[in-house]
């Protein structure tokens, strides 16, 4: 049960920012709405999930994790994983990213990051999620690194350092953790790396993966019988889970366009109020969008972060 009394500090006005900017309240995505990811899904349970359900065993060598990392190409879930985390166990969430705590707030960020991190003790079951966290916590010590920078991120690693795990007290359900995600794990400061002493990578979808994917984008369109989603993601390896519904929407858009070309406005109300643009999709809308949208991730890419994986993952 989270606490409802509100948090008061010696920064007010860092306390609203954080309030309106950072915590999330709304999250609206479950688990059931990634598709696949299985080995990820299990592995955040027993960070969090399984913590909260019997604290009392998740003590000594057992301590639960004090920070998570989650890389991989862009597109592939990583920041949905984590708000469907919370969203499952009525945690609050803190979502956090370089724009809310850098450049909003120039000066007074040092200060952010410790009432940041005393709001998530206060306001615990908590999860601080860190977004592309390569853009907070890169490697340190360029010749062209600012200052402010360079206090920002040891005050940032200072506060990740104490963390005690997820379970902040060994009070049932009073628990709080650091989630963080990055697209280019090796920028990452080898401190903040060190500390996310959990590191799952999160690859590109597989075919199973891709055809639920299919499944859940086209959810309440009307498909022909021709459709065949298995051939379809037989067709998109290589493919994000965001380049998977980028497909879907330009599909989708393909009977609208044929209908409307060459139409006025006036008649194409017309058709609308008669319901006769509501049409079913076509495979071969599917394979026209296919030839219009080429996926975003290079085999380069997934190389890099597959040799990332070998080396550094955690698992």
């Amino acid at each position: 049960m989270r606490t409802q009394i509100p948090y008061t500090g010696d920064e007010p006005h860092l306390v609203k920012m954080i309030e309106m900017d950072i915590l999330e309240s709304d999250l609206g995505v479950l688990f059931d709405d990634i598709a696949s990811l299985d080995n990820a899904k299990r592995l955040l349970d027993e960070a969090v999930t399984l913590p909260l359900i019997m604290p009392e065993f998740f003590t000594g060598i057992r301590e639960p994790w004090r920070g998570v990392l989650l890389f991989g190409p862009p597109g592939t879930g990583k920041t949905l994983l984590a708000k469907a985390l919370a969203n499952m166990h009525n945690i609050r969430f803190f979502n956090c990213s370089s724009a809310t705590l850098t450049s909003k707030w120039r000066g007074e960020s040092e200060k952010l990051v410790r009432v940041l991190f005393s709001m998530a003790r206060h306001y615990a079951p908590s999860i601080i999620f860190f977004d592309e966290v390569d853009a907070l916590a890169s490697t340190r010590g360029s010749d062209s690194e600012h200052e402010a920078s360079r206090r920002f991120k040891s005050e940032l690693l200072q506060q990740v350092g104490t963390m005690d795990g997820v379970a902040t007290t060994r009070e049932p359900g009073k628990n709080t953790m650091v989630l963080a995600t990055t697209n280019c794990p090796w920028d990452l400061d080898e401190a903040m790396r060190r500390r996310l002493e959990k590191r799952i990578y999160i690859p590109l979808p597989d075919h199973k993966a891709r055809e639920r994917m299919l499944e859940i984008n086209l959810k309440g369109v009307k498909r022909a019988a021709s459709v065949d989603l298995r051939k379809l993601a037989e067709s998109m390896a290589g493919h994000s889970g965001a380049d998977v519904r980028l497909v879907c929407r330009e599909a989708a858009m393909m009977p609208m366009r044929r209908l409307i070309s060459d139409k006025s406005p006036l008649q194409i109300k017309e058709m609308r109020d008669q319901g006769l643009l509501d049409v079913q999709l076509a495979m071969d809308d599917f394979e026209k969008a296919l030839k219009n949208t080429q996926p975003s991730v290079s085999m380069m890419d997934v190389t890099r972060f597959e040799r990332w994986n070998k080396e550094f993952a955690s698992v």
